[in-house]
């Protein structure tokens, strides 16, 4: 098994408010985790980083995250544990306001593959070489598109594909997505938007699928042709590997 995430400024940003980070514990099992910040006086780096960095450190000390109950008892609590958090930072900081950030993750043991969303970061599956997106993004666009107000070459290139329906910050309630998905795929990736909006699924899988390159060059790659398409955004990405048939990964 091999891994890793990378994060990036893009060509537009002045600063990143994405963090990222993929990390296990003493069972060898595996949380990845990205988060795409927002608001103003870099807030947003602010939530991204407390989503990353407390979640992060919390399932490095655990001996074993447990059955799949435990894992999304675990998820759930702390993923609500830092909204509530992220809100409090917001009213105890006027220059916070409308602080937030989007949070996607991964948990992989022997037994069970777990995704949690909340926002417009992406996690995806690969198997045989092709990319299956597993999460939903929660932006209006993507909304009016389910209830047939908008076609998906509409929702594309709509002025508010931005505008998103669920944040870590945004209220006092937390609402997530958490999907079980099958473990026996090749890789898991997940992404901010910045990668999937400058790139389609099938430009990303080309150099995902690229052999006999590294894991950690496949993804510099993507990054420089996110930023040679204007690298409008920052951009992360995380990449497990857990089959090397895919790709060819080394």
């Amino acid at each position: 098994m091999k891994s890793f995430y990378i994060t990036d400024v893009g060509r537009v940003r002045s600063h990143n408010e994405d963090s990222v980070t993929i990390v296990k514990n003493a069972a060898s099992e595996h949380l990845m985790i990205v988060a795409d910040g927002m608001g103003g006086h870099r807030a947003g780096e602010v939530a991204s980083s407390m989503v990353v960095t407390q979640i992060g450190s919390r399932f490095q000390k655990l001996s074993t995250i447990g059955s799949k109950q435990d894992a999304i008892k675990w998820l759930r609590e702390n993923v609500k544990e830092i909204n509530s958090e992220i809100v409090k930072y917001s009213n105890e900081h006027a220059e916070a306001q409308g602080l937030g950030t989007t949070c996607v993750m991964a948990l992989l043991t022997k037994e069970f593959l777990l995704f949690v969303n909340v926002g417009d970061s992406s996690g995806f599956v690969i198997k045989n070489g092709k990319l299956n997106k597993v999460t939903k993004d929660h932006t209006l666009v993507n909304f009016l598109v389910e209830t047939g107000d908008l076609t998906p070459e509409e929702a594309k290139n709509h002025p508010k594909r931005n505008v998103l329906m669920r944040a870590l910050g945004a209220t006092d309630e937390c609402e997530m997505d958490i999907f079980d998905v099958e473990t026996d795929v090749d890789a898991i990736m997940l992404c901010s938007d910045g990668l999937t909006n400058m790139l389609t699924f099938e430009q990303i899988e080309k150099v995902l699928n690229e052999p006999n390159e590294t894991v950690q060059n496949k993804l510099v790659k993507l990054i420089r042709k996110c930023n040679l398409r204007g690298g409008l955004d920052n951009i992360s990405i995380a990449l497990l590997v857990k089959n090397e048939k895919s790709g060819g990964s080394k």
